[in-house]
This record gives C-alpha cells, structure tokens and sequence, in this order.
C-alpha cells in the first residue's frame, strides 16, 4: 500500500505545482489518512516537492485498529500532546523555504488559520480548496476491496440479527448488538451510529434507537454499516415482524424496492448524477409519494460516510468508473412507518458487468 499512497501524494504535487504551490499543508483526517494511510488524532502532513512530513502527537490516542504504519517515504515529526500539529507543520514549511503553501481552507478555523500564516514565515499562504477530496472519489482496487470486506462484515452481522428472536426487544439493545457483531466480525467499528426503527419509526432517516420494543406486526427497517481500514459502507432493510404483512406493508415495501432497482440500473460511468436520482423518484411519484417523506437517493462514500459526489434530483455532475456511492431510496408514512432500502454499489460500465453490488443481504420483505 505505501506505493498507492505515494503515487496519491505524488499526484497532490502535480496538482499543486500546477497552481503555483510549491508546498501544501493538509489537516483534514480523512485526507491525511489517504495521502499517509494512518491519521493519528490530530495528525497533519506538509508536502513539499521533495519532503512528505507527517506531524504527530508524540502521546497520540490508541491507534485505529485499521490504520496502517507509515510508510518509508514520510518524515515523522513528533509533535508534543497539547501543541497542534498543524502550527508545528507549518513551522516546518518556513524552515524547508517554501514560499507559496496551500492550505485547506475549508478545515481551518480562523484562528488556526491565523497563526499558521504566522508561523509560516515568508510563505504565502494560499486555498488549497477541496482537492484532494476530488482526488478521493475514484477508487483504486485497493480501496475498492476494503468496501467489500466492510460490506460482507455488515451483511455478516445483520444476517446473524435475523436469525435471533426480535420480538420484545427494545431498537437501542438491537443497535447496540449489531455494532457489537460488526466489531466481532473483524470491522474497525461501526461506520456510523447503528439506526433500528420498529413500527411508527421505521423507514424514517436518520432514526436514532429508543426503548421502543419490537412488536408483532411491525415494520422493522435497520441502517448500519461497518468500517474496515478506514472505508465505510451503509445498507438499510426494512423486514416486517411475526405474521404475514399486512397489505399496505406489502404494496409499500413493492413500490420502494422497485424504486431502488431502478437507481441502481441508472447507474454507469458518464450518466448524469441526478439520473438514478429521477428513476427512483419517477417510480415514487407514480405510487402517489412525492413529499417530504421522500428523501435524497444517495452519495459518494469512502473515508467518510458523506462523500462526493452527490445523487440528488439538482446534480448536473457526470459519475465516473470506480466510484462507490449509496443508492437509498425510502417512504416514511407519519403514524405508521415506513420502508428504507439502501445499498451500497461501485460504478462500473456495462463491459465490466455494471455496477457491482456490494452490500447483498435480501431485500425481500421477510416476515422474521
């Protein structure tokens, strides 16, 4: 892996170079854990032309149990626990004789930002914007591979939850078990705070578990995702508990699925970011949902859980090959519940075999 992070560095310098940077300065977590493939709390890392110079903690936090050593090519600064990172690697950069470094706006606060300029010295400091963001959002294989060990770890896990008696259960004790399964099942932890809503709180977004108990009848919809080195994937199902579902259940559960299949085939290299986006909200409107109920479809994801780019009914954007995103389309009716399914895909052309599914846990609408 260090050959794919200095070839990701290398290509930061070409970008930087190409602005009239000779030296960048980047404190983003997610970034400097793409550039290095460790980011110890509070780390920063100052690339120069000859130089890659990762600022520490020197007492960091116990390190990610999926974050790698760094490699060969990267200077380590010790940095002791209370002072920032970012000022020491700024002083570094004085020191190495740059003269125009770009910063990461977008991550500093002003104040930071002031005393980095500080710091410094002759260097002008200048917006390095969301460069290496964009960077991130075609994966390589490597990349690509801890998706799919994450998706089998968070398929692994809610399969095992539905094998288990649910009924009497509270959504907070289940949220709680899933993340545990993830952890068990080798994931670093759980990418994103476990969602599980039972009868009036299923399908909603974002749901955050209560005491609520599972009852027969109800719908059960469960949002989880595992973290693997770093890389994050999110699934949702919705299942129904006990007896066969009701009618409404059923219909409602139908009209989604299909929605999500048809975002998921919209998918490929070159379409239009807001294309899967209409396909499943074409099939909604047509099922007489087209409110507030009907949520965003998806985004990128990676390092971050949110990542470029975004598949929402404005974007104009044009997806690429080997980007992962989030495909999730959901109805929540007040009062009665709801239904979400999400996966999580790479965008493939039609040669390769389309988009590759990676999240596979049926989304047949079981009655547990």
């Amino acid at each position: 892996m260090s050959d794919a992070h200095s070839a990701r560095r290398e290509r930061l310098r070409e970008h930087c170079s190409a602005s009239g940077a000779d030296a960048a300065l980047i404190t983003r977590a997610a970034n400097v854990r793409y550039l290095t493939g460790c980011a110890p709390r509070g780390a920063a890392l100052l690339l120069t032309r000859e130089r890659a110079l990762l600022a520490r903690p020197e007492e960091p936090e116990p390190a990610d149990p999926g974050e790698s050593r760094p490699d060969p090519e990267l200077t380590l600064l010790p940095v002791p626990a209370e002072a920032d990172a970012a000022h020491a690697a700024a002083e570094a950069a004085a020191r190495l004789g740059a003269r125009d470094l770009a910063v990461e706006e977008h991550d500093l606060t002003v104040a930071r930002h002031r005393e980095v300029a500080r710091l410094a010295g002759a260097a002008r400091l200048r917006d390095l914007g969301r460069a290496v963001e964009r960077l991130r959002v075609v994966k390589d294989e490597h990349e690509i591979a801890d998706l799919r060990i994450a998706a089998e770890i968070a398929d692994q896990a809610l399969g095992e939850l539905l094998e288990s008696i649910l009924v009497g259960r509270t959504e907070r004790h289940l949220a709680m078990e899933l993340e545990r399964r993830m952890v068990d099942h080798g994931a670093d932890r759980a990418a994103f705070p476990v969602s599980v809503g039972t009868g009036s709180h299923s399908g909603l977004e974002r749901h955050r578990p209560t005491d609520r108990r599972v009852e027969e009848g109800d719908f059960l919809t469960v949002v989880l995702g595992a973290q693997y080195r770093g890389y994050g994937v999110s699934t949702a199902r919705t299942f129904v508990i006990g007896a066969a579902p009701a009618p409404w259940q059923v219909e409602l559960h139908r009209l989604v699925f299909h929605a999500q299949r048809a975002a998921r085939e919209a998918l490929g290299p070159g379409v239009e970011q807001h294309v899967p986006d209409d396909a499943a909200r074409s099939i909604l409107q047509a099922g007489g949902h087209d409110g507030p109920s009907v949520r965003a479809l998806g985004h990128g994801i990676g390092l971050e859980i949110r990542e470029a780019p975004r598949l929402g009914p404005a974007d104009m954007g044009k997806l690429d090959n080997r980007v992962p995103v989030t495909v999730g389309p959901g109805v929540h009716l007040p009062g009665r519940g709801g239904v979400r399914i999400e996966d999580t895909l790479v965008v493939r052309p039609p040669e390769e075999g389309g988009p590759e599914l990676l999240t596979i846990t049926t989304k047949e609408l079981l009655a547990l």
